[in-house]
């Protein structure tokens, strides 16, 4: 959807959303720089603190007010520097007045463009306010600006924050392969690295990548894609100890059996309505302790795959500060509920570009990954697969660090002072 740009300067707010990543704050960088170029378009720029509820709360950053280094060093930081939250908006009946309010907000701050920095979820959001500023006379052009570690948004190649998570994931199934490897003789046969990933199994995936050779761990991949089944597992794992000495597994937490059960589940359900998962690691060693008696170790790679800015993918940052500026160009081109996506050109030698889509494309859809990258035993990737993944972790651009401690931005967080008298209670 387009429409003619604004014919005056309006203010634009960025907001992220949702669980944060290692390059989120490059997407930031990525649209505060491309505000600063587009003043003929865009007054001030400001920030949800928390995302989505500092809009409804009406507690806004006013990201003018940051020193220029500030804005620089973004890109060198992991999880969300303006703070990220877990709401998720429903549907128009159910959460109008929320929506409503959002709208009320925008009009108080004179906001015309709206840069939601997210998920599925979040994208569904944005095209609902979209939507609804249309028909209450007060439109609002809403850009999705993709995010989430998870790779499961469709239309785009591959979603900024992946690319870093699959590298740290790689890395760590190989470091621990070897630690494990020294020690299986005298101490543990069995280690398990769960990973992110509830319905999509691409982090998972991506702990194949530390496989080199045949036989190289991990020796097992547990996708959510293909139903677990307890003793086709078990025996796999028991020759492999046989055949190796030892065996290493990279889990996603959302492994599920042919029932479509979690492995894991709490029997909760968090902020967007999901199933809470308990560790799907825990109920596997316990599993193969019982069973088949080998002594294990388990690790949950958990907020440290998702933080781990100083082994990020130089990829990844360049596409997740691409995605952001391209974002803020999408809006004063005249575009309106969209999001900017990579567009693979080629992988060997690997180049992209940024293309754009519709939200309705994004919301609330997800891209699992193809049998074609599962091996037939459904316990490995293929050679395509292996294609797909590796340029996205390629390369390094370190933070910088002092007395050898990264050195990340802290945000001053000036408040936008508040023009509506009535609070909104979350």
């Amino acid at each position: 959807m387009s429409r003619s740009p604004a014919l005056r300067p309006r203010n634009a707010l960025y907001a992220q959303s949702g669980g944060v990543t290692a390059v989120i704050n490059a997407s930031a960088h990525g649209v505060i720089d491309a505000c600063r170029r587009h003043r003929r378009h865009i007054g001030r720029l400001y920030a949800g603190r928390d995302g989505i509820v500092g809009v409804l709360t009406e507690d806004l950053i006013d990201v003018g007010r940051e020193d220029p280094a500030t804005i620089r060093a973004l890109s060198a930081t992991p999880s969300g520097a303006f703070g990220s939250a877990r709401y998720k908006l429903r549907d128009l009946e159910r959460d109008r007045a929320k929506y409503e309010r959002l709208l009320e907000v925008f009009r108080a701050h004179d906001i015309g463009y709206f840069f939601y920095n997210g998920g599925n979820d979040s994208m569904d959001t944005a095209l609902k306010l979209s939507q609804l500023g249309e028909q209450m006379g007060y439109p609002v052009t809403c850009i999705g600006v993709p995010k989430t570690v998870d790779n499961d948004l469709p239309v785009t190649d591959c979603c900024p924050g992946f690319g870093s998570v699959a590298k740290y994931v790689a890395v760590s199934t190989l470091e621990a392969s070897l630690d494990v490897a020294s020690m299986a003789r005298t101490s543990t046969r069995v280690f398990i690295l769960e990973v992110m990933g509830r319905h999509a199994g691409w982090i998972a995936a991506a702990g194949g990548l530390a496989a080199r050779r045949a036989g190289d761990p991990p020796h097992l991949i547990l996708f959510p894609e293909i139903p677990f089944e307890r003793e086709t597992f078990l025996a796999r794992v028991r020759d492999t100890v046989q055949t190796q000495g030892y065996c290493v597994i990279v889990a996603s937490e959302g492994t599920r059996d042919a029932e479509g059960r979690f492995l894991s589940d709490m029997g909760t359900r968090d902020a967007f309505g999901h199933v809470q998962l308990g560790g799907v690691a825990p109920a596997l060693a316990t599993m193969i302790k019982d069973s088949l008696g080998y002594k294990y170790h388990w690790a949950l790679a958990d907020y440290l795959q998702r933080a781990a800015r100083h082994l990020a993918s130089k990829v990844d940052v360049r596409q997740a500060y691409a995605v952001g500026r391209a974002a803020v160009e999408l809006a004063v081109s005249g575009h309106n509920a969209v999001l900017p996506v990579i567009v693979r050109q080629s992988a060997r030698p690997y180049r992209w570009a940024v293309g754009s889509a519709p939200l309705s494309a994004v919301a609330n859809r997800e891209k699992m990954v193809p049998r074609s990258y599962i091996t037939a035993d459904g316990f490995g990737i293929t050679a395509a697969c292996r294609r797909y993944l590796e340029p996205l972790i390629e390369g390094e651009i370190p933070p910088r660090y002092e007395r050898g401690i990264p050195v990340y931005a802290r945000l001053r967080g000036v408040r936008v002072r508040r023009r509506i008298k009535e609070p909104f209670v979350i």
